[in-house]
């Protein structure tokens, strides 16, 4: 009973009632100085923070959005609790008022705060294309700055199904795509090292074969024919390369414009085209690496829309003829 005594007179005794009195008026102080939530909070908006800032230029542009009362502290103790990814880039959603702590943790996780949306990519798009998807899904997306920055990357941008802040950047959506690409590929590497082609002019015959062809087993006959017509110095003559000429999803050329001067015109030039004209999933990517040898030289698809095979350029003819 005598500490306990010791302890109540400890805590009764004026100094240090005073003590304590003054640290929490400090403490206070510090909170509603510093660490609180300032008065202008952006609660219902969004804050955006660029890729490749460093922790002094996010705290800059989080004290001028008012997310934090001193870009000083926030700086401090982003550089104390970093664990070494920094600060994530994104658009942020303040749904409620956050403390600087409760900012700093969303900063360095990545946690924007907005509810995901689920957007599909299919097959055989072209970057065009799936700029109209990503604008209709995401909000104030930059389509043409996507395009930009998607169109040296026009066939390894994977279609698949993804999840992206709604305020999601194209740098973000480019590098998530080309990413999976890398990830996808790598699970039939050893069929590409075997097939011995560049992995360039492989995703070009697999870009053909997604626009030409949609069975796993009618692709891989295209293949073969493709690649054969190729070893032999005989034009490709793919029809669907007119649709990434002319900017539309399907097309059927006129005479007239089978003579387009353009390097990815299959008609008028031998060999592959200077680039993908879609960008393909991994059954094309596989096809084009383990393509079927057949006797035929030519290929369509009819009215029926079954592939149609031919040894022969009029047998090709009357099939156009019959088919179609």
């Amino acid at each position: 009973m005598g500490g306990m005594d010791f302890i109540k007179r400890f805590f009764q005794h004026k100094k240090v009632r005073l003590a304590l009195l003054i640290g929490a008026v400090l403490v206070t102080i510090v909170y509603t100085s510093f660490l609180s939530a300032p008065a202008g909070f952006p609660r219902g908006h969004v804050v955006t923070i660029p890729e490749g800032v460093s922790i002094r230029e996010a705290a800059r542009i989080l004290d001028s959005e008012s997310a934090i009362r001193s870009a000083e502290l926030f700086t401090v103790l982003a550089q104390l609790f970093d664990k070494g990814s920094g600060i994530q880039s994104g658009t942020y959603e303040f749904s409620e008022r956050l403390s600087l702590f409760g900012v700093l943790d969303r900063v360095l996780t990545g946690n924007t705060g907005a509810s995901l949306v689920r957007v599909t990519i299919f097959e055989g798009l072209t970057v065009r294309q799936m700029a109209e998807v990503y604008e209709a899904a995401l909000t104030d997306f930059d389509t043409a700055r996507f395009i930009t920055l998607a169109r040296e990357h026009e066939g390894y941008l994977f279609p698949d199904t993804y999840f992206f802040s709604p305020y999601t950047t194209p740098e973000s959506v480019v590098s998530a795509m080309r990413a999976v690409f890398d990830e996808k590929v790598a699970t039939i590497q050893e069929e590409i090292d075997a097939f011995g082609r560049p992995l360039e002019d492989i995703v070009i015959m697999a870009s053909i074969l997604d626009r030409e062809a949609r069975l796993y087993e009618t692709k891989q006959i295209v293949a073969g024919i493709l690649w054969k017509r190729e070893r032999e110095d005989m034009p490709l003559q793919v029809d669907a390369v007119f649709g990434y000429i002319f900017e539309r999803e399907t097309f059927s050329p006129t005479f007239d414009q089978l003579e387009i001067d353009s390097p990815y015109n299959t008609y008028k030039n031998l060999g592959l085209p200077p680039g993908p004209i879609a960008n393909p999933g991994l059954d094309s990517i596989r096809a084009a690496v383990n393509p079927v040898d057949t006797p035929y030289f030519f290929y369509l698809t009819g009215a029926d829309g079954r592939m149609h095979y031919a040894r022969t350029f009029d047998q090709h003819v009357a099939n156009r003829r019959f088919l179609r």
